[in-house]
Order: C-alpha cells, then sequence, then structure tokens
C-alpha cells in the first residue's frame, strides 16, 4: 500500500496552548470524565444526541470542550457537532465552531477516513463493510476511493480464510458455504470470496 497521501493526526496538546491552559485542562464544569469518549477505536461511531444537556457551553469555555474532546480521539465533522451540540448553548455557535476547527485542520474528515480504512482492515473487515462504516460517519468516500482501489482485497479474503479454517481448500460443499458466508459477512465481494476460498497454498495470485 502506497504511502498515505493524507496528513498525520495533530498534536492537540501543543494546539491547546495558544488558549487558556487553565480551561483546557478539564471539561467544561458540570461535564463529568464519563462524558468524554474514552474509545480508541476511531471506527466507532457514538452518539451522545439522547444525554441530557446539563449546561450550555459558549464561547471560550465551548472551545475548550471542544478541544478536550479532539485530544482523546479523531471525531468527523458530524460526530463533533452532535458531540457538542449535547452541551452546547446554540447550534450555529457549535456549526461555527466546528467550520473554523475544519479550516484550521484541528478536525479532519480526511484524516478520520484513513484512520477508519486502517482500523477496519485491521480488524479484517473488507471493502462494503468499510463503506458502511464511513457512511455512517457521513465522510466522503472520495476520501479515500483511491486506497481502496489500490488495496489487494484477494489477499486480505485470503489471509483471513487461512486464519479461521487454514490452507487447506474444501471440498465439501457446506464447508465451501460455509466459509464464503464468513467472508461475505465481513464485507468482501463475491468474486474476491470464491477465489479465496479455492486458493491452493502454493498457487501464485
Amino acid at each position: 500500500m502506497p504511502t498515505s497521501p493524507f496528513p498525520k493526526q495533530l498534536d492537540y496538546q501543543s494546539i491547546k496552548a495558544e488558549y487558556d491552559n487553565s480551561e483546557m485542562s478539564a471539561p467544561p464544569a458540570n461535564i463529568s470524565s464519563n462524558d468524554l469518549d474514552q474509545s480508541e477505536d476511531p471506527s466507532v461511531v457514538q452518539s451522545d444526541q439522547t444525554t441530557p444537556k446539563t449546561t450550555g457551553l459558549t464561547g471560550t469555555r465551548l472551545r475548550s470542550y471542544a478541544f478536550a474532546v479532539l485530544t482523546r480521539r479523531e471525531y468527523s465533522k458530524k460526530e463533533l457537532i452532535e458531540k457538542l451540540s449535547t452541551y452546547a448553548q446554540s447550534y450555529d455557535e457549535v456549526l461555527a465552531l466546528v467550520d473554523e476547527f475544519a479550516a484550521a485542520n484541528y478536525q479532519s474528515d480526511e484524516r478520520v477516513a484513513e484512520m477508519t480504512v486502517r482500523s477496519q482492515m485491521q480488524r479484517g473487515k473488507g471493502p462494503q463493510r468499510i463503506k458502511q462504516v464511513l457512511k455512517s460517519k457521513a465522510l466522503d468516500q472520495a476520501h479515500v476511493k483511491e486506497q481502496l482501489k489500490e488495496i489487494d482485497w484477494f489477499a486480505q479474503a485470503y489471509q483471513l480464510k487461512i486464519r479461521k479454517y487454514g490452507t487447506e481448500v474444501a471440498t465439501d460443499p457446506k464447508l465451501k458455504a460455509k466459509q464464503a458466508r464468513f467472508l461475505l459477512y465481513r464485507g468482501f465481494q463475491m468474486d474476491v470470496v470464491m477465489k479465496a476460498i479455492s486458493r491452493k497454498e502454493y498457487e501464485e495470485d
């Protein structure tokens, strides 16, 4: 896979030094540490829309909370808007702030998309499942369209197959169907699946 064209993850801790350190050091009042997403997995989509508002943040305090959120993981625009709206006083202010952060590259859908693809591949997911996750985050799939095309999905599917079922090529129709269903569920396309479950151990691509 070629060198990624996307920028590396930002060091938000150094960026935060531009603002009031006393406000950056902790979430805004009435927001517990549990309200800040602790997940290290960027592919997980979590919505805080059901969380009741406990305060109406605005101005510097809203900005501080936004930075605190972004220090924990990358958020897509959609996710960040939902997160901030839970505690913000003004939805319009949230939209303006997120646009500002995106323009300054503090928030980047491209970084989120790249990290999502990498994370999902590590979990053995194929292109169809990855596209679903990108869509759920309201990410433009064009950000990683070329990268998805350049990935050897047959190799990915075959490695997943041998980890699960070994290198032996199944001859029993039921076992072959079971292997095919496994790879299809993981998000690989039918032609790739059939090729992967039929490949012999020392057969060249």
